[in-house]
């Protein structure tokens, strides 16, 4: 069981007293943050594609036994991106008014290339073995259907010999008259599904369902932020798990992680520290050594 956080550099975390006042570099905070949790999601691949030498940087900083799980770019998964976050002569060639733009609207040539690039740039970590999967996060306006499901493979498919995991964000998926079609689905095809925690009552929502479909599992605790809806992301993710809640979610993610060879937990609740603190705490109720030494 690996457990870690969605961020290392966003500028709460750095704001909150975390990383001691010498470590003020880059490199030196990947570097503490590796010393202290053995994973962490990179989300800015989501807004912007990393740059190969970035990728190596990753990989040269960070210990052998170290994992990355990389946030898909946005275009690929139909998430609205904007036109400036796409490679240079791929932006000249759209010459697009638009602020917005859908993986629909950049044509068949560019889509391929923003495929090829994106995926070529993670190889670094793929062939050092620190690549653990590239999250496909959907958005909420990708409802369960069969063309949808054929996405799905493709992006599997494309990012093969790299692993894919697939979160959802529209509740259709795992509604309770569809949860057991798209868990055999997904574990029909070795694709694992990313578990969450997030506030409910929302057309994103998804129930806190915990379900291994692979040999890897994956776990994403986003909080219960009363202001989800918020578009300032300390907002949405403001929240800090108790002790009592830590507690129930170790002794669900010990026994998901049963059913899997390896478990990925990644706190998203990435405002100032409160996802470090969450993740170093929820390490050592996952270890059980204080449980047994609570126990004797």
């Amino acid at each position: 069981m690996l457990v870690g956080t969605a961020s290392w550099t966003d500028r709460s975390l750095l704001d909150s007293g975390w990383y001691p006042d010498d470590v003020s570099t880059p490199a030196a905070r990947l570097a503490y943050y590796a010393s202290r949790l053995p994973i962490v999601e990179v989300d800015a691949t989501y807004y912007h594609p990393p740059a190969q030498r970035t990728v190596e940087a990753w990989r040269d900083r960070t210990p052998q036994d170290f994992v990355f799980n990389i946030k898909a770019f946005s275009l690929l998964t139909n998430h609205p991106t904007r036109p400036e976050s796409l490679y240079k002569d791929l932006r000249d060639r759209l010459g697009t008014p638009k602020r917005t733009v859908y993986l629909r609207d950049v044509g068949t040539e560019i889509a391929e290339e923003v495929w090829q690039r994106f995926l070529s740039a993670l190889r670094p970590l793929h062939e050092a073995g620190k690549l653990g999967v590239v999250l496909f996060q959907f958005p909420p306006w990708f409802p369960i259907g069969q063309g949808n499901r054929r996405y799905i493979l493709e992006c599997a498919r494309r990012c093969g010999p790299m692993r894919i995991c697939v979160e959802f964000r529209n509740h259709t998926w795992m509604e309770e008259e569809n949860r057991a079609e798209t868990l055999d689905f997904l574990a029909s095809h070795d694709i694992p599904y990313v578990c969450v925690d997030m506030p409910q009552g929302h057309p994103s929502s998804i129930p806190p369902v915990l379900a291994a479909t692979s040999d890897l599992a994956v776990v994403r605790l986003h909080g219960h932020s009363d202001k989800w809806t918020s578009k300032k992301i300390e907002e949405r993710f403001a929240y800090l798990y108790s002790e009592a809640e830590l507690r129930r979610w170790a002794a669900r993610i010990r026994e998901l992680a049963g059913q899997a060879s390896t478990t990925h937990v990644l706190l998203n609740n990435c405002c100032e520290d409160n996802s470090q603190r969450n993740a170093e705490r929820l390490a050592v109720l996952l270890d059980g050594s204080e449980a047994e030494r609570t126990s004797g």
